[in-house]
C-alpha cells in the first residue's frame, strides 16, 4: 500500500493496529539462569505513541505533522508487518483477490 494514501482517519486506524500487533510481540531473556519473557518496546522505539497522540491531536497541524509521521514510517516497515495491519484493519486488495471470494465483487473472466 502507498503511503500518499493514508488519510488521517485511516493513519489513526493503522497506528492502533500496529500498536496492538507489536505489543504482542515478546522476546525471551536469560536473567540469572531463567529465561524470562519481556513484552518488545519496539512501537516506543519508533515513536508509535508520539505518532498516535499527534493523529489524535484536536489541532488540525498537529494532525498533520503526525499523518506525515506515520507515512514516513510505513516505508520502514516489513512486508509481514504490513500485511497483519491491514488484516487486523481489515482492508485488502480487490484486484488480488479469487473470483470464489465474496468480497471480491469482480467480474468473471471471458
Amino acid at each position: 500500500m502507498d503511503p500518499s494514501h493514508f488519510t488521517v482517519e485511516r493513519a489513526q486506524e493503522a497506528a492502533a493496529a500496529l500498536d496492538n500487533i507489536l505489543r504482542k510481540r515478546t522476546h525471551a531473556r536469560k536473567v540469572l539462569g531463567q529465561t524470562m519473557i519481556f513484552p518488545g518496546r519496539l512501537g516506543e522505539a519508533l515513536r508509535l505513541p508520539q505518532i498516535k497522540n499527534a493523529l489524535n491531536s484536536k489541532m488540525s497541524h498537529r494532525r498533520e505533522v503526525g499523518l506525515d509521521q506515520f507515512r514516513n514510517l510505513w516505508p520502514t516497515l516489513s512486508e509481514p508487518t504490513k500485511r497483519a495491519v491491514l488484516d487486523r484493519m481489515g482492508w485488502y486488495e480487490v484486484d488480488a483477490m479469487d473470483w470464489e471470494d465474496k468480497r471480491s465483487n469482480r467480474r468473471p473472466l471471458v
